[in-house]
């Protein structure tokens, strides 16, 4: 083929890609997540048990369940939005949280998902919530107001961390910048709980659960916030520790938070008092789940394995089969389900 042919070929290309119209952006609240046969190898940020079955959860959407640990099915997902945190309130209702502020709910058990709530209408809410305050004398009052408009004007990238919902119809989730939203009803409606925390400065909050009676929130610099049931208020709980927490567990009678380069804290007297629990080791505590028969279990950023069976006093290191970064762990028979950078694993625990 002569080179006169070559330039002409090469001109209708040229011609036929300029006129091609150009596809309309989709963001990730707007593309379904995609069915891959990779999705269970992919790095996995959540995990959750839900009666019999295991669910774990990452980036794109991808949510996967299991009855037996180990055949995976993906499930059906309306949004691409990568996924942080699971919690099952019962076997079949089921909230998943993550970027662009998305609430998804289940209620069959992690097969399929509906979209409840978004980093949009979020913005939206804090907006019309707070607009009131902006007129009050009170300068806190008046930072929350502030601080709900700069939200809805910086539309809807603000990642959702954590969610924890005590029964199937009242629950909270968090994330950065001090979110936080309740519910009564399921997720059907949802209130901004921004002026009914004790946290200034905005830091991010990675963490909720139930633990020593209570219910706490953890987070940036030290930051544990425990509810006040009376007032319907999170009032901070002074930890001698100011670096960052990743993650709360607990007992009836014990609440234990974890974090940066090793740390592991713990209460038996609702958090007026705290001793450190020594792990060994420097890397982040990234996970932790207490087991139906009272054993804690934690997870370090870089494969660490701990199991305690005295409540969190003291912390033995278990040897994993595969040693990779974790990022949540999920009970199930004989032992606990690992997700992290590796995918999802099964370790008997001892």
């Amino acid at each position: 083929m002569n080179k006169h042919l070559l330039t002409l070929l090469a001109g209708c290309v040229v011609a036929t890609v300029a006129a091609a119209p150009s596809p309309a952006f989709q963001g990730p609240l707007e593309v379904h997540a995609a069915k891959s046969a990779l999705a269970l190898r992919a790095p996995l940020n959540a995990a959750a048990s839900a009666g019999g079955r295991l669910i774990v959860a990452g980036q794109r959407g991808h949510i996967l369940y299991s009855d037996d640990g180990g055949t995976w099915t993906q499930a059906e997902v309306p949004v691409s939005s990568d996924i942080v945190a699971l919690y099952f309130s019962t076997p079949t209702e089921g909230w998943a949280v993550g970027h662009e502020g998305v609430v998804l709910h289940t209620s069959d058990g992690g097969t399929t998902w509906t979209l409840q709530l978004d980093g949009k209408r979020i913005g939206a809410l804090m907006r019309d919530h707070y607009a009131k305050l902006a007129q009050s004398t009170d300068e806190a009052a008046q930072r929350v107001a502030r601080d709900a408009e700069a939200f809805a004007e910086q539309g809807a990238d603000k990642p959702l961390l954590d969610v924890w919902f005590e029964d199937a119809k009242h629950g909270f989730v968090i994330g950065a910048f001090s979110l936080i939203l309740r519910t009564e009803d399921g997720g059907q409606s949802w209130t901004p709980w921004s002026d009914r925390i004790d946290n200034p400065n905005a830091l991010h909050l990675y963490s909720i659960r139930p633990a020593a009676g209570g219910v706490f929130i953890v987070g940036e610099q030290g930051l544990v916030l425990k509810l006040d049931a009376a007032r319907q208020r999170f009032v901070q709980v002074a930890l001698p520790y100011q670096g960052t927490l990743f993650g709360v567990v607990g007992t009836a009678s014990t609440a234990i938070v974890f974090g940066l380069r090793g740390n592991v804290f713990r209460t038996t007297d609702g958090g007026a008092n705290w001793s450190k629990v020594e792990t060994g080791v420097d890397a982040g505590i990234s996970s932790g789940v207490v087991r139906g028969d009272g054993a804690v279990v934690l997870a370090s950023q870089t494969g660490h394995l701990f199991v305690s069976s005295d409540a969190g006093a003291s912390l033995r290191r278990t040897k994993t089969a595969v040693v990779a970064p974790i990022f949540a762990l999920a009970e199930t028979k004989g032992g606990v389900v690992l997700a992290g950078l590796g995918g999802v694993r099964a370790e008997s625990v001892k």
